[in-house]
């Protein structure tokens, strides 16, 4: 699975450095930024000695910012083999790429970052007609899919080719997905690979976009088995994102808000091989964060495993442009079961 994305990792366009800053307009230039990180020492700001966190060891994090207006809004975030380059997407309709840099085990920083709009089949940005609320992005070798909230929409894109110049087309989905509720459509994109039970697949989770009986919709795109399915939704959680283990497993990020208690953050794990047609899914929680702890509203979430055999969930919130908020990367080590 992970090694699939690496030629659209690899193949990342460049083009010459442009002053003028990138926002959501119909520009289509290419922005080289610069971001500051800010490391995070202890994740648990009660008990700053604490690591373990459920089936999560916390590893590193990152308060990343810019002087940059277009950066923030990062809702989803796909890395290569080494959890090192990485494509991220602003739910204003942006790419962001660039690599983490680590001292040993720790990331320390950003580097090479770039910018751009998305594009349409007609080479204009996305977000001139109104497509900017990309969520959501999984990748089949060097072909990127973006999800796009408000429109229930997904946008292909030949990424692995074209880098920042691919032109989205939007792909056929069920009806059933096109009539999701606003805002709280597609939120989540995993592509299955080959040797993985549901191979050939794109896999797509709503924010809360319920079925009769309350429960989170899901959709089985392409594939042997496309249909329908639904993720028990409990504790008024909301999906923010999704990622798949080496070992087919689905790994599902959640978050709730309320003004009492502010943000709470979880990760279910669930079987591959549950996900079929008229299924309704569940799964163990194996993480979970409240505002004690070092969070804000995490929406991406991705897994690499590293050279010792370790597998390491990477994890960014979406700061939604508000001072109020932070953009954060964060790193855990999955134990071992």
């Amino acid at each position: 699975m992970i090694s699939a994305r690496q030629p659209a990792l690899a193949q990342i366009a460049r083009a010459p450095n442009d002053t003028d800053e990138l926002t959501a307009t119909s520009t289509t230039k290419v922005e080289r930024i610069e971001v500051r990180a800010r490391p995070i020492d202890a994740f648990d700001l009660r008990d700053k000695s604490r690591r373990q966190f459920g089936s999560l060891r916390f590893r590193s994090g990152l308060v990343l910012s810019s002087g940059f207006r277009g950066f923030g809004g990062l809702s989803a975030l796909r890395l290569d083999p080494k959890g090192e380059r990485f494509v991220a997407l602003s739910d204003h309709g942006s790419w962001f790429t660039g690599r983490i840099i680590y001292s040993g085990s720790d990331m320390t920083g950003l580097a090479d970052v770039e910018a751009a709009p998305l594009l349409g089949a007609d080479g204009v940005a996305l977000n001139t007609r109104g497509w900017h609320d990309s969520e959501s992005l999984a990748f089949d070798g060097g072909t990127a899919y973006v999800g796009l909230e408000r429109v229930n929409q997904i946008v292909r894109f030949d990424f692995g080719r074209d880098g920042f110049q691919a032109r989205g087309q939007p792909i056929v989905v069920p009806q059933a997905l096109r009539h999701l509720p606003n805002n709280k459509g597609i939120e989540a994109l995993v592509f299955v690979p080959k040797g993985q039970p549901l191979a050939g697949t794109l896999i797509a989770l709503s924010e809360r976009g319920l079925d009769a009986d309350r429960n989170i919709m899901g959709f089985l795109i392409g594939g042997k088995t496309p249909g329908v399915f639904s993720v028990r939704r409990t504790q008024n959680f909301d999906i923010s994102d999704a990622a798949l283990l080496p070992g087919g497993e689905l790994l599902i990020l959640e978050r709730k808000f309320s003004w009492l208690e502010g943000v709470h953050i979880r990760i279910r794990r669930i079987a591959l091989n549950s996900i079929v047609p008229g299924a309704l899914i569940d799964g163990p929680v194996i993480f979970d964060a409240d505002m004690g702890m070092e969070i804000d509203n995490l929406e991406g979430l991705d897994v690499f495993t590293t050279a010792d055999g370790e597998t390491v969930l990477t994890m960014i919130s979406d700061d939604n442009f508000s001072m109020l908020q932070r953009t954060m990367l964060l790193q855990f080590t999955l134990a071992p079961e």
